[in-house]
């Protein structure tokens, strides 16, 4: 039996019931595609079915603010993915009638979506020949051929698609691509995979030579920046607190967050405090201000960790443009922040 046989027949037999998977309404399959990059089946799932469960077809996302859709969004990180997505779906609902483009190129031309994401939905809706390169792609293929081609170049995609391409029947091209996924996911994992078990036990070339563990070969990731943020959680006499947007591009884009004092380096009590009585809350007198956690919380994003505080400072009177505990838990936060104000 050739490669994609035993592949698809392993699928058939091993496959996760995932609710994306029954239907080819490129609407529910677009979604899926946006939010499980990046982030794993478990972690998506819930938010998938909370999606849907709020905005059942193109045009109710496309309806919503963007706060609505960024709250929804909230903890599954890379936030850009959130905002595109909608993007998208007003585009799709008002340019195209709420009709998605019905093959690869068009797909691609859509916000938010590329190579990987408009070649599942092309092959998974419309059933179109293109093969989906992924981790997963990378990884299964690499080792069953022993290509030690760096993945993390740019030309790599092209020679790994070339060869899917090949391996792929081209009269059933979507479950094809679902197989090689499902392989790479449930089977051949990154770490100390099962090759025991593997259907492709005495045919893998990795398996063979004992180079399972080095492929596939991935160059370093760049350099992590390390940033310190001191949040201020203000609370005045009618315990009423402030936020603002992060309108700034880079993290955390359209997310609110308490007033933030960045500095360069992990910051004592003393310094913060004189930086809050000098430059923070002028209409208010401070009472008094308490480092909430001593340890800094580290937050790890893709190429920065955050170092945060959070400082409670308690004012005199009223503040300015203030909002009680309800109001604060509407608006969309990054998890971290929001993980504070559900403890508090």
């Amino acid at each position: 039996m050739n490669f994609s046989n035993v592949l698809i027949k392993w699928y058939l037999q091993n496959k996760r019931d995932l609710p994306w998977r029954n239907t080819t309404n490129p609407y529910p399959i677009w979604l899926s595609e946006i939010m499980l990059q990046q982030t794993r089946v478990a972690q998506g799932m819930p938010y998938f079915l909370s999606f849907t469960t709020a905005f059942p077809t193109v045009f109710d996302l496309a309806a919503a603010s963007e706060e609505q859709v960024l709250k929804l969004w909230q903890g599954l990180g890379y936030y850009s993915r959130a905002r595109n997505l909608h993007k998208t779906a007003q585009y799709i609902a008002s340019d195209l009638d709420g009709i998605f483009p019905g093959n690869y190129s068009d797909l691609l031309k859509l916000k938010g979506v590329g190579e990987y994401t408009a070649a599942a939905i092309a092959s998974f809706s419309y059933n179109e020949a293109v093969p989906v390169v992924d981790g997963n792609v990378f990884r299964v293929l690499s080792r069953y051929f022993d290509i030690e081609t760096d993945i993390a170049q740019a030309s790599a995609k092209k020679e790994f698609a070339a060869l899917a391409f090949e391996l792929m029947p081209k009269a059933n091209p979507a479950i094809f691509n679902q197989a090689i996924m499902e392989f790479g996911a449930l089977q051949c994992v990154p770490k100390s995979p099962n090759c025991g078990i593997c259907v492709f036990n005495e045919s893998c070339a990795a398996l063979q030579k004992k180079k399972v563990d080095q492929l596939p070969v991935k160059s370093k990731k760049l350099k992590v920046r390390n940033r310190y943020f001191n949040y201020l959680v203000v609370a005045d006499e009618k315990d009423n607190t402030i936020i603002q947007k992060r309108i700034a591009k880079g993290i955390w884009h359209n997310l609110y967050e308490f007033p933030l004092i960045e500095t360069e380096k992990e910051e004592n009590f003393d310094f913060i405090s004189e930086q809050i009585e000098t430059e923070y809350f002028k209409d208010n007198t401070v009472v008094s201000i308490l480092e909430d956690n001593e340890k800094s919380i580290i937050h790890k994003l893709s190429h920065q960790h955050l170092h945060i505080k959070f400082w409670k400072v308690n004012l005199n009177g009223s503040i300015e443009n203030g909002i009680n505990n309800d109001t604060l838990k509407t608006f969309p936060f990054p998890i971290v922040i929001h993980n504070f104000i559900e403890k508090e």
